[in-house]
């Protein structure tokens, strides 16, 4: 088969489009005939060797596949050949035919389109299990939503407006990619290069902060989100894209009992990947019913992803990045 190989850590021309041997299924696992793929930060991460679930080289890199079942294990149960699913491969996803375990495999009802299908279980995984599970999100709280043009922000702001939240107030790099936030009804958009997100969210608050804030930088803009969320507030780290340490004052943070969590939905399909099932039957739906849309940035053929990862990398983008198999 063909598959994207990482053989060496480094910029995207190590991204090597090869021939090699076709995988096979162990007990517990399916293969699936991959149609469409999902390009994710984290993937840049492993290619550079900067992700903090380490990869052994050479490898498949990817997180997020959609495609049909073309060969079932024998201790696999509820999935069967000729399935349109959507996975988290075991050993990667930038490939013709990719591996994956029954538990981390979802049945894809045929309202959901491929590219909607392989768009969707990393970012409205991790956006579910952030806003949902970790935050506990309740109706007439307000959100923050940092990097919020990107596959997690863009449905991350839709399922906290499922979820009751008010007001949301996401952040971008530039003006450029406010006119999509707008289209999502964020209640605010801030470039955080030329306005000051504190400010706007303590105006658009009457000086009392929001209640979650989900941050994928880290530094200096994780520090300054405790001057803006409130007593009682979950501030979520799940991402260090700044590469700068943060400096959290604990002692802030009991008297006003405000918590500051990580998470990292890699962590929790590796250690606990039974939870995850129960994030997917809660996100399915949203888009088989059109309550979320999946924001389609653009798609490459999967010989080109070298070229999506300079499109990802070069901040330019919004909504998902996919490869085309």
């Amino acid at each position: 088969m063909k598959a994207i190989l990482v053989k060496k850590s480094g910029g995207p021309e190590v991204l090597a489009y090869t021939d090699i041997d076709d995988p096979q299924p162990a007990a517990d696992q399916v293969l699936i005939r991959v149609h469409t793929v999902g390009v994710n930060f984290a993937d840049v991460k492993a290619r550079i060797g900067a992700y903090h679930i380490k990869r052994t080289l050479p490898f498949i890199p990817g997180l997020d596949v959609a495609g049909t079942i073309e060969t079932v294990g024998p201790e696999v149960k509820a999935l069967k050949v000729g399935q349109r699913v959507a996975a988290f491969p075991q050993d990667g996803a930038y490939c013709e035919l990719a591996l994956a375990r029954e538990v981390l495999t979802f049945p894809i009802p045929d309202a959901i389109s491929d590219e909607a299908a392989a768009a969707f279980p990393i970012v409205a995984g991790t956006a579910y299990a952030m806003l949902s599970c970790i935050a506990n999100l309740q109706t007439g709280e307000g959100v923050l939503l940092h990097s919020a043009a990107g596959g997690v922000g863009t449905t991350a702001l839709q399922i906290a407006k499922q979820l009751g939240a008010r007001p949301i107030i996401a952040t971008v790099g530039s003006d450029a990619k406010k006119p999509l936030l707008a289209e999502l009804s964020a209640d605010a958009v801030v470039n955080y290069h030329t306005e000051s997100h504190v400010e706007k969210t303590l105006a658009l608050t009457d000086g009392r902060g929001v209640d979650v804030i989900l941050n994928p930088l880290g530094g200096e803009m994780l520090e300054r989100d405790l001057e803006c969320l409130a007593p009682f507030g979950r501030l979520i780290c799940f991402g260090h894209a700044s590469g700068q340490p943060a400096s959290i004052p604990t002692n802030e943070l009991h008297g006003s009992c405000r918590s500051v969590l990580g998470f990292s939905f890699g962590t929790l399909r590796r250690m606990r990947p039974q939870e995850v099932s129960g994030i997917m039957k809660a996100v399915i739906p949203l888009l088989a019913e059109d309550k979320i849309r999946m924001i389609i940035g653009k798609q490459f053929p999967l010989a080109e992803a070298a070229e999506a990862h300079r499109f990802l990398e070069s901040r330019s983008s919004t909504g998902k990045i996919l490869l085309k198999v």
